[in-house]
């Protein structure tokens, strides 16, 4: 009987986690499928999902229309830029609250999280003066700066849980044997956290690959990444959904793909010492 009510109860869960992760994956394939029709069919009343003509029409004129390899290759290097520096800041920063924590160090995590609830408009001005006056507004080092800063307190926040986790026993001795601060977080810590820095990493890429509203804001041309490669399909003339949504599967494949083959280490690492 205790079998039979745990093969149920778990019939059940996986019907409701195939159709949470549909629900969740429908919007994508919707833009998908959109961006193998026609206009005409793309705004269509009612719309079709699989039966249509389809076409590579629209991918031929973002191709033409936009240089594809410039938008990706800014992306990658805001995306991969943040990531880096956000981690050499992000994982002695972890380690000095973790195992030496001090009175205040709740409060400073707080509100560092606290940062995260900021609506991000209230200082997109002073931002945007500060970038003009000094000459780098549309560059790389703007973009990097303020993605990392954007991303910083939840880098810090995942590292220290992470971190926490392991046991300070371990660390002490490796101090009795003489090793350095330095050889510390390189050769102890990190190899033994190694998981949660992975998924932290994944996690920071693809938040910062995703940003919008900053690289919509701060670029124009020299350093937009593929959000701006998007928003640049809406125009006065009104909105080309089937073009649209060609730019959009453009934008996100990589990420998907990059997603979709690291999945494993991604949640490894989110259930990193979940289980003792």
């Amino acid at each position: 009987m205790a079998r039979a009510v745990s093969n149920r109860r778990q019939i059940v869960t996986t019907i409701v986690a195939w159709t949470i992760g549909l629900l969740i994956f429908f919007p994508i394939l919707w833009t998908i499928l959109t961006s193998f029709k026609t206009e005409a069919e793309a705004i269509a009343d009612p719309p079709s999902l699989l039966f249509f003509n389809w076409t590579l029409e629209n991918y031929e004129v973002v191709q033409e229309r936009s240089n594809y390899g410039k938008f990706l290759w800014n992306s990658i290097i805001l995306a991969v830029g943040s990531t880096v520096i956000g981690l050499l800041i992000a994982i002695p920063s972890a380690w000095s609250m973790a195992f030496q924590p001090g009175k205040r160090t709740k409060d400073i995590m707080m509100w560092m999280l606290s940062t995260k609830m900021m609506p991000a408009v209230g200082v997109l001005f002073p931002i945007y003066i500060l970038a003009r006056n000094s000459g780098l507004f549309d560059t790389h080092i703007l973009l990097i700066a303020v993605l990392m800063l954007m991303n910083l307190p939840i880098i810090i926040w995942m590292l220290y849980t992470y971190f926490k986790e392991i046991p300070v026993d371990i660390l002490e001795a490796a101090r009795m044997d003489g090793a350095s601060l330095k050889s510390e977080i390189l050769y102890v810590l990190t190899p033994m956290a190694l998981p949660g820095i992975a998924s932290t990493m994944l996690l920071n890429i693809i938040l910062a690959w995703n940003e919008a509203f900053w690289t919509l804001n701060l670029t124009t041309i020299n350093a937009a990444p593929l959000t701006a490669f998007i928003a640049s399909y809406s125009s006065p003339e009104g909105l080309f959904y089937a073009k649209l949504s060609a730019a959009s599967t453009m934008a996100i494949a990589p990420i998907l793909i990059m997603g979709w083959f690291s999945q494993k280490q991604l949640v490894r690492g989110l259930t990193f010492g979940a289980v003792k």
